[in-house]
Formats: C-alpha cells, sequence, structure tokens
C-alpha cells in the first residue's frame, strides 16, 4: 500500500521524474474500474506538474462512489518508508528518502533512522556502529548486516580514516545510506509484523474452514464431484 487513496492527487515528497521536491499532483483521468474474468482493478493518471510527467495508480475495486479507496501502487515507484516501521525512526527514514538530493543531509537522516531503531530494540549506549556490533554479538542481527554497516556513512558516525579525509557524502554513498537504513527497518520490523499477520490470517482461515457447515465442505480428498 502507497499510504493515499483515490479521494485526492497522492502528495508525494519528491517527483520520481525530475526530483522536484513536494510537487504538484493533479487528477488527469480517472478511469474507474478496468478488468476481467479474473478481477477487477482501479486505475487513474495523475500529472506532476513540474514537468508534465504523469503517474498511474493502481487500486483494488471498491465502490465507484467510494473516492476513498486505497492507492495499492503508484508507476513510477514513488518512495516511501514502510508503515511498519515506528516513530520516529519512520519520520526520519522518510526525510532521509526525501533529501537524497542533498547528501550530506541525507546520510544524516539515515543515521538518525538507524540510531532510533537501535534505540528502539534497547541498545542505547555508544555510537550507532558499536551498538551494530552489540546486536550483531547478541543475534538480533546477522553478521553480513554488521559488515554492510561499517561500509556506508551514517551522519557523523563515520569510523573509516578515509572519511575523514572526505567529509562530504557523495551522491552514491547517501543513496547506499539511505538503502541500509531501510533495509534495516524491513529486517527489525517490516518482516517480523508481516510474517505475524500472515500466521493471523492462516489461522483465522483454518478456523472458518472447520467452522463451515458439512454440507458445504468438500469430500474426503478435497474433490468436488
Amino acid at each position: 500500500m502507497t499510504g493515499f487513496t483515490f479521494a485526492e492527487p497522492p502528495r508525494i515528497a519528491r517527483c520520481p521524474y525530475c526530483g522536484t521536491g513536494r510537487p504538484q499532483v493533479a487528477m488527469r483521468q480517472d478511469f474507474g474500474a478496468l478488468g476481467g474474468p479474473r478481477g477487477h482493478r482501479r486505475w487513474a493518471v495523475y500529472t506532476v506538474t513540474c514537468c508534465g510527467s504523469l503517474l498511474l495508480a493502481q487500486g483494488v475495486y471498491a465502490d465507484p462512489l467510494n473516492a476513498g479507496a486505497p492507492i495499492e501502487a503508484l508507476y513510477p515507484a514513488v518512495q516511501r518508508a514502510a508503515a511498519e516501521i515506528p516513530d520516529p525512526a519512520w519520520r526520519y527514514l522518510q526525510q532521509a528518502m526525501e533529501t537524497q538530493h542533498a547528501p550530506d543531509a541525507a546520510a544524516v537522516m539515515a543515521g538518525s533512522a538507524v540510531d532510533a531503531m537501535l534505540k528502539r530494540l534497547g541498545l542505547t549506549e555508544g555510537s550507532v556502529y558499536r551498538r551494530i556490533e552489540e546486536a550483531v554479538a547478541k543475534h538480533i542481527l546477522t553478521e553480513a548486516m554488521g559488515d554492510w554497516a561499517h561500509e556506508v556513512r551514517l551522519g557523523s558516525n563515520r569510523p573509516r580514516h578515509a572519511d575523514a579525509e572526505n567529509p562530504h557524502v557523495t551522491p552514491q554513498q547517501a543513496e547506499q545510506s539511505v538503502e541500509f537504513a531501510e533495509a534495516l527497518g524491513h529486517y527489525l520490523f517490516v518482516l517480523p509484523s508481516r510474517v505475524e499477520k500472515g500466521i493471523e490470517a492462516a489461522k483465522a482461515n483454518e478456523a472458518g474452514a472447520d467452522e463451515a457447515p458439512l454440507s458445504e465442505k468438500p469430500p474426503f480428498g478435497g474433490l468436488t464431484p
């Protein structure tokens, strides 16, 4: 899910085409529901007025009068922090994604996001890198993620001597920092949340099947006449 609905044009943080921040987005065409025997989807096209490019929005079909139906996906994809990541880490990560045009700022925000995630786990003492090492030692993170952390620049927390000679973050380094922070958030919060929801959904489906009347159940072996 994108967090947007068809009730209004999506308020994207940055144009995926030209990089303009907080661009104005206007409705171009709402196609309503399109589909066939295998299902229906709702589609709409929006104009990004800063450069005249187009955004395609896709959502699950709902009552045409339901303007608040959720937008499931935008094309091209708009980078957005996963909702499962708790605040303030979510806010920092979102700001890191939105400031990649300013690499130093993006690295600082990515470092703040990682810092907030580690604090959420009770790891509060020492630098971000030292706490990542502690997380690896406690088997909260894998050794590979610990190694990856030492290869990226997270704000002012820079363990490598070479970084002291090059204080500014390059666009490539900023992208790597944001990518690491996003991956860490998915590993610590998004994946566990989705696994838990998947287990709950499977149990609910199983319970529903067990409660179905015998007349509605298929014969032995799951085969229907």
